[in-house]
């Protein structure tokens, strides 16, 4: 009885509320075709076909896919993301430029590529050819910046992608401190969501400790060579004899493939860094990177722009979908800062105070009259009011005037 009673009750819920604009959903009005192949003799197959065989998309089309899924990932705050390696040469500038194109182009957010390369980066000469405005120029007027508009007048622009060079003059790169990048960044992550950092060759310049310390997550660059996968090694082996082992272990390692032989057992190199580090990426020879000229995203071949879209999936995937105002990591743990006596919190109130973050409790009031506390003026002393004047009582019947006699009566004429 208790299943049929509720059924017809519902029935008769919906006959009163009628239908609803929920109900007219994508699954419940569009027939099921299956995902349609975009790419290779699958396309041909479906095109060729008037849309009557569908062998459906390959498996590395169904990859890219959910690589284009995790990138558009939402990012309620921003994401800092630095470039390195211990050696030059090996294409840390192609991958921050690469990655910088491929993330601006599939988010809907704004991204940013800061070259803090100290000996004149080339990072804005492969992606827009104008470096006339740098960094330094930035420094020079940040506290004149308080628009994005402001900013962008420091930038260059290739499709949605803002770049920020570095300073070109020889003899005011070194100036380039730790100090002043995370004063350029404090700036740009107000304005931006995704801030590439490709930094100089190295690790030990001031730059390179300010992109360690802010960096969210790390990106190492090496080469499937003896020289360049041993100093990617390195890099590594450094991150962790200075205190980032978990950096270390969440990092992706990048080997740029411009240079490579077959007597190099790339089995056992990417099994060495797979143990090391989070994911291990191959990016393949690609002609247009391998010019050193300025990069068109759309000119890479087709493995090339899924390469680097797998490693900006990587990246996403630490992207924190908590709001800035509820960012956790900023308090060591904690939604609102670590408590009193915490690391990182304020001190313990004294013994019988009030509790640590509350205000003190306001004192009371003394009444009217009574003498002020010893050190604090009391309140002014204020006239009582005037009570308003009584009414008169009304006067007794003797002495009451009389209502005047009537006149006489005038007939009425008709």
């Amino acid at each position: 009885m208790t299943g049929p009673l509720f059924a017809n009750r519902d029935e008769g819920a919906r006959r009163d509320n009628g239908p609803s604009a929920s109900e007219l959903t994508e699954d419940s009005m569009v027939r099921h075709r299956g995902d349609r192949p975009g790419r290779g003799w699958r396309r041909a197959v479906y095109v060729g076909s008037a849309h009557l065989i569908n062998p459906g998309p390959s498996p590395q089309e169904r990859a890219r896919q959910d690589w284009l899924r995790r990138v558009r990932r939402p990012l309620p705050g921003f994401h800092q993301i630095g470039v390195t390696s211990i050696k030059g040469g090996v294409g840390k500038t192609t991958v921050s430029a690469c990655l910088g194109l491929v993330m601006a182009e599939n988010r809907g957010d704004r991204v940013i590529v800061l070259d803090a390369n100290p000996d004149a980066g080339t990072l804005a000469d492969r992606l827009t050819g104008e470096s006339s405005v740098t960094v330094r120029d930035l420094l020079n007027n940040l506290n004149n910046t308080r628009s994005l508009t402001d900013v962008a007048y420091f930038t260059s622009l290739v499709g949605r992608l803002q770049v920020l060079a570095s300073e070109q003059d020889p003899a005011m790169s070194e100036a380039f401190s730790r100090d002043e990048y995370e004063r350029v960044c404090q700036v740009l992550t107000r304005f931006y969501n995704v801030l590439i950092t490709d930094s100089g060759t190295g690790l030990v310049h001031s730059a390179m400790e300010g992109t360690l310390a802010l960096a969210h997550s790390l990106v190492i660059v090496g080469a499937p060579t003896v020289d360049g996968a041993s100093r990617a090694s390195k890099t590594l082996d450094w991150l962790r004899a200075h205190g980032h082992e978990n950096r270390a272990a969440r990092a992706i390692v990048v080997l740029s493939c411009d240079r490579s032989s077959s007597e190099i057992d790339r089995d056992r190199l990417l099994e060495h860094f797979a143990m090391r580090c989070r994911a291990v990426v191959q990016v393949p020879h690609d002609p247009h990177l391998a010019t050193g000229g300025r990069i068109n995203l759309h000119a890479l071949q087709e493995p090339t722009q899924d390469t680097f879209l797998e490693i900006a999936a990587y990246l996403a995937d630490d992207f924190d979908p908590t709001p800035p105002n509820m960012d956790r990591r900023a308090y060591g743990g904690y939604p609102t800062g670590p408590p009193a006596g915490h690391p990182g919190g304020p001190p313990m109130a004294p013994q019988g105070g009030p509790p640590m973050g509350r205000p003190p409790p306001a004192p009371a009031t003394p009444p009217y009259g009574s003498p002020p506390p010893q050190g604090r003026p009391g309140p002014p002393l204020a006239r009582p009011p005037i009570p308003p004047p009584p009414t008169p009582p009304p006067m007794p019947w003797p002495n009451r005037p009389s209502p005047p006699p009537p006149g006489p009566i005038r007939p009425t004429p008709w």
